[in-house]
């Protein structure tokens, strides 16, 4: 099994899922990381994130937020052994692709993310503010009004200490240029799936990251040990986003884990 893509021996291919209000830019280090390396790469940009250029408000339910990952990994060749990495709120859609299409991924890797196990009666993480019941989380970083039109205010100082507190200032300045308004009602949706026994077969990396102001350690624990996964890894030095704040470790702990898949 290698990183390159010949058009027959088997193909190791991460795909990246984002988190509420980012996009495919945010794995832009990772990516980096993993081309250097000769392995295949792609990040997709959920229904609504990135360059998806569909209002947040009119995303109501689960399939609709994640058609654009369903229809990559529809059309990739069988031949590509799929390494699913999904960040945060990314990991209901990973759970649900993996319901979907167990055949299709070899690995399903969690970072600081939902690992809410098909069938299961817990709930998905939530950011721990509370956002009251609008329909989107809107985003505001000093450059506009000090409160947006939902009421919700979270300046450039708010979203450095919760999602980025590790991370470089340019990668701060980057995310609060690009982070889009997010689906909250999409995300209701997705802790609702049906027990799935060919996605528990399938093998499961939890990353916990250690210095996280968002996702505390203790939830993220639970998560662990509520759904147990193949793999556990700690990123000691991690805030909420470690493609930002340590993603040479990142991509050292995702290569841990694709050498067993080769066992």
């Amino acid at each position: 099994m290698g990183g390159g893509d010949d058009g027959g021996d088997s193909v190791i291919h991460f795909v990246f899922v984002h988190g509420a209000s980012h996009g495919a830019w945010c794995w832009y280090k990772l990516i980096t990381l993993l081309d250097a390396a000769g392995f295949k790469s792609t990040t997709v940009d959920l229904t609504g994130a990135g360059i998806n250029l569909t209002d947040s408000n009119s995303v109501f339910d689960p399939d609709h937020y994640n058609r654009p990952l369903f229809s990559l990994l529809s059309d990739l060749p069988a031949h590509h052994k799929v390494v699913l990495v999904g960040h945060s709120m990314g990991g209901g859609t990973v759970t649900e692709a993996l319901c979907k299409f167990p055949g299709r991924i070899s690995m399903a890797v969690y970072v600081a993310a939902d690992m809410i196990q098909p069938g299961s009666s817990s709930s998905p993480h939530s950011s721990s503010k509370r956002f009251g019941e609008e329909e989107i989380w809107e985003y505001t970083y000093g450059e506009g009004a000090d409160e947006s039109p939902t009421g919700v205010s979270m300046k450039k100082q708010f979203i450095r200490q919760y999602y980025y507190s590790q991370s470089p200032l340019e990668d701060v300045t980057l995310a609060s240029k690009l982070l889009r308004p997010a689906p909250v009602r999409a995300f209701r949706g997705l802790d609702k799936l049906a027990p799935n026994s060919a996605a528990e077969k399938v093998p499961r990396v939890y990353i916990k990251t250690g210095k996280d102001n968002l996702f505390d350690s203790q939830r993220q624990d639970r998560l662990v040990e509520n759904w147990p996964p193949s793999l556990f890894y700690i990123l000691e030095e991690s805030d909420h986003s470690p493609f930002f704040s340590v993603p040479t470790t990142l991509f050292t702990y995702l290569l841990r884990a694709v050498s067993f898949l080769q066992l």
